[in-house]
């Protein structure tokens, strides 16, 4: 059963079913599959703008184009123009907004004319004051905009793995602690455990399973995020180790 057979029969089963993976998503906006479907996927463009915004900005356009660029592009995209052929056998979904881009940018907005078709309202929120200041905050590299726009993309999933967990240690009280040990995830110990143990009014020894645990809890999220956005569950680990080496570069 190919990954399109399996989301199908997903969405499908009973009647109600429905997986909210991304391409689950994507599919089921441009077929037209589930009436809420369009509403969580302009909720899912308003998550991954800035990678691709990144990109645009990255091949050469000026903020203004980028802007510009950036909005069309997702006009068009919750259009459905580009999700009627959106196969998820052919790639990640990072891949297929990629590609999606790039021939948005080689033929759409060559033909476009200098009135925006959007209606003049924007198909997501994207704030560019906040887009420019993100981009000119990027540390400097040499990376093409490709190997550059999949850099931006992990570290943004990163990112939302952070916030979660920083979120579900608040839920619980803990949001003191979180921010302690936080400085443990990178797998280094910057600062011995005893200076955070006393700073918590722990044991060392408790602040060793303590790290551990969000060590673990950090990594199941991030694995639930890579997740979202691979058809097949066998390709979550490649996944994860493309975009663990896209960050390192």
């Amino acid at each position: 059963m190919s990954p399109r057979d399996r989301a199908s029969d997903s969405r499908h089963a009973g009647g109600q079913s429905f997986t909210t993976t991304h391409w689950s998503l994507v599919l089921a906006a441009g077929h037209g599959s589930r009436p809420d479907a369009s509403v969580a996927l302009a909720t899912l463009c308003e998550t991954y703008w800035y990678p691709l915004y990144y990109y645009v900005r990255r091949r050469g356009y000026r903020a203004e184009e980028a802007q510009d660029l950036t909005q069309e592009f997702f006009a068009r995209l919750l259009a459905k123009g580009y999700l009627k052929v959106a196969d998820p056998d052919r790639g990640r979904f990072r891949s297929f907004l990629l590609a999606s881009l790039n021939h948005f940018l080689a033929n759409e907005w060559r033909r476009r004319s200098a009135r925006k078709r959007g209606g003049g309202k924007p198909a997501i929120s994207l704030n560019a004051a906040s887009a420019e200041t993100r981009y000119r905050q990027e540390p400097a590299h040499n990376l093409t905009p490709e190997k550059a726009y999949e850099r931006r993309w992990a570290l943004l999933l990163l990112e939302k793995s952070l916030s979660k967990l920083r979120d579900e240690y608040a839920a619980s009280g803990k949001a003191g602690v979180f921010e302690r040990l936080s400085e443990f995830l990178g797998g280094a110990e910057r600062v011995p455990y005893e200076k955070a143990a006393r700073e918590l009014d722990m044991t060392e020894g408790a602040v060793k399973v303590a790290v551990h645990r969000l060590r673990k809890r950090c990594r199941a999220i991030l694995r639930a995020e890579v997740a979202q956005t691979v058809a097949d569950p066998a390709d979550v680990d490649e996944e994860l180790r493309h975009l663990m080496a896209a960050v390192g570069q």
